[in-house]
């Protein structure tokens, strides 16, 4: 793991982030969630979901990783939490280190989030949907909030323009009130390329789309979200 980037050896990158850390890049308030159904979509090996129920959520997860028994899961999210905190070690003065003390502690909350995962999974795995965009499984409507993180505009290498602007439209299709999407740059730590063009589709389509500034910064620079929703929501 050499260079300056951030490097993601596989497809995509199999680590989880804490509800925590959701509401940060989110700008979530846990209050607001009570009553609410909610979709992380990409949502891996993180505790939203499992936190989100117990404020109250009715929650659901979607991710091609889901299906196999805990037992087999769990020893390649220890190996990609490894890769992952190895990695920072190295590329330390790309990020910014003010949410997260040391890299220590963000090894911590990847764990953390892992262990949360886990257990849900194996208690609630209905809550667990084998799937990914640009198809959920998922009726129309399904949800009142949809949030993706971590894999839209994250991997302009690896997912064109057709896949974040109909990813983006599924997301919308699920989610009747609004979407929730961060980060909006990719590994190389700038703007994704796909970002403006995406929004200008969407709003073409009739739909609103907007940034809005949160209360998280790990990527130099990445402190917005993407707010998609009906323009008549």
């Amino acid at each position: 793991m050499t260079g300056t980037k951030f490097e993601v050896e596989e497809d995509f990158l199999t680590i989880g982030r804490t509800f925590a850390e959701y509401r940060g890049m989110l700008d979530l308030d846990p209050a607001g969630l009570a009553g609410r159904s909610v979709l992380d979509c990409g949502g891996g090996a993180g505790s939203f979901t499992a936190t989100a129920a117990a404020f109250g959520a009715d929650a659901v997860a979607v991710d091609p990783l889901y299906g196999p028994p805990a037992a087999d899961l769990e020893p390649g999210l220890e190996r990609a939490v490894e890769e992952t905190v190895d990695q920072l070690h190295e590329k330390r003065d790309r990020f910014r280190w003010e949410y997260y003390p040391d890299v220590e502690t963000r090894g911590r909350y990847l764990r953390a989030a892992a262990e949360r995962f886990l257990a849900d999974y194996v208690h609630h795995p209905d809550r667990y949907l084998d799937g990914a965009l640009p198809s959920l499984p998922l009726e129309t409507d399904a949800v009142d909030l949809a949030v993706a993180t971590n894999l839209l505009f994250l991997y302009d290498d690896r997912l064109d323009r057709s896949f974040h602007a109909d990813g983006l439209r599924e997301l919308a299709r699920v989610a009747r009130e609004e979407v929730r999407v961060f980060p909006l740059v990719s590994l190389d730590q700038t703007r994704s390329a796909y970002l403006a063009p995406v929004v200008e589709e969407l709003r073409a389509d009739g739909f609103e789309a907007a940034t809005r500034a949160v209360p998280y910064e790990f990527v130099p620079g990445s402190t917005e979200m993407l707010v998609v929703s009906p323009a008549n929501a």
